[in-house]
Protein backbone atom coordinates (compact mmCIF):
# COMPACT_ATOMS: atom_id res chain seq x y z
CA UNK A 1 0.00 0.00 0.00
CA UNK A 2 1.25 3.47 -0.88
CA UNK A 3 0.59 6.54 1.25
CA UNK A 4 1.25 10.23 1.04
CA UNK A 5 0.91 12.89 3.69
CA UNK A 6 0.56 16.56 2.78
CA UNK A 7 0.03 19.74 4.74
CA UNK A 8 -2.81 21.87 3.41
CA UNK A 9 -4.10 25.35 4.22
CA UNK A 10 -7.73 25.54 3.15
CA UNK A 11 -9.00 28.72 1.50
CA UNK A 12 -11.98 28.51 3.86
CA UNK A 13 -9.59 29.08 6.82
CA UNK A 14 -6.11 30.08 5.55
CA UNK A 15 -4.65 30.36 9.06
CA UNK A 16 -5.47 26.71 9.80
CA UNK A 17 -3.18 23.81 9.00
CA UNK A 18 -4.56 20.39 8.12
CA UNK A 19 -2.81 17.16 7.26
CA UNK A 20 -4.17 15.07 4.42
CA UNK A 21 -3.14 11.42 4.11
CA UNK A 22 -4.13 9.45 1.02
CA UNK A 23 -3.55 5.69 0.73
CA UNK A 24 -4.11 3.37 -2.22
CA UNK A 25 -3.24 -0.09 -3.48
CA UNK A 26 -2.71 -0.01 -7.27
CA UNK A 27 -3.50 3.55 -8.30
CA UNK A 28 -5.98 6.22 -7.29
CA UNK A 29 -8.36 5.07 -10.04
CA UNK A 30 -9.11 1.85 -8.17
CA UNK A 31 -10.16 3.76 -5.08
CA UNK A 32 -8.36 5.19 -2.10
CA UNK A 33 -8.58 5.93 1.60
CA UNK A 34 -8.36 9.41 2.98
CA UNK A 35 -7.57 10.80 6.43
CA UNK A 36 -7.83 14.48 7.28
CA UNK A 37 -6.54 15.85 10.58
CA UNK A 38 -6.25 19.27 12.17
CA UNK A 39 -3.87 17.89 14.80
CA UNK A 40 -6.63 17.46 17.38
CA UNK A 41 -9.39 15.66 15.47
CA UNK A 42 -9.27 13.41 12.46
CA UNK A 43 -11.78 12.27 9.86
CA UNK A 44 -11.49 9.24 7.61
CA UNK A 45 -13.26 7.96 4.55
CA UNK A 46 -12.90 5.89 1.43
CA UNK A 47 -13.55 6.64 -2.21
CA UNK A 48 -14.48 3.65 -4.36
CA UNK A 49 -13.64 3.05 -7.99
CA UNK A 50 -17.35 3.40 -8.81
CA UNK A 51 -17.46 6.83 -7.13
CA UNK A 52 -14.42 7.94 -9.11
CA UNK A 53 -16.03 6.80 -12.37
CA UNK A 54 -19.28 8.57 -11.44
CA UNK A 55 -17.50 11.83 -10.59
CA UNK A 56 -15.50 11.72 -13.83
CA UNK A 57 -18.71 11.22 -15.82
CA UNK A 58 -20.44 14.05 -13.92
CA UNK A 59 -17.55 16.35 -14.81
CA UNK A 60 -17.58 15.09 -18.41
CA UNK A 61 -13.96 13.96 -18.16
CA UNK A 62 -12.39 10.67 -19.05
CA UNK A 63 -11.67 8.57 -15.98
CA UNK A 64 -7.95 8.67 -16.79
CA UNK A 65 -7.93 12.49 -16.91
CA UNK A 66 -9.95 12.69 -13.68
CA UNK A 67 -7.52 10.33 -11.91
CA UNK A 68 -4.62 12.43 -13.21
CA UNK A 69 -6.19 15.53 -11.65
CA UNK A 70 -6.82 13.65 -8.37
CA UNK A 71 -3.16 12.66 -8.36
CA UNK A 72 -2.07 16.27 -8.78
CA UNK A 73 -4.48 17.63 -6.16
CA UNK A 74 -4.21 14.95 -3.47
CA UNK A 75 -0.83 13.28 -3.83
CA UNK A 76 1.67 15.63 -5.50
CA UNK A 77 1.65 18.05 -2.58
CA UNK A 78 3.42 21.34 -2.09
CA UNK A 79 4.40 21.90 -5.72
CA UNK A 80 0.68 21.91 -6.68
CA UNK A 81 -0.44 24.05 -3.76
CA UNK A 82 -0.94 27.14 -5.92
CA UNK A 83 -3.12 25.24 -8.44
CA UNK A 84 -5.69 23.61 -6.14
CA UNK A 85 -7.84 25.09 -3.39
CA UNK A 86 -9.26 23.13 -0.48
CA UNK A 87 -12.39 24.12 1.40
CA UNK A 88 -13.17 22.45 4.72
CA UNK A 89 -16.83 22.33 5.68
Amino acid sequence: MEKTLNRIHPVSDPEATYFLQVSWEKDLGTGFGILLSDGQCSWTGTVSEAEISREAADMEMSKAKYVEELQKALVTGEESADKYNFVIS
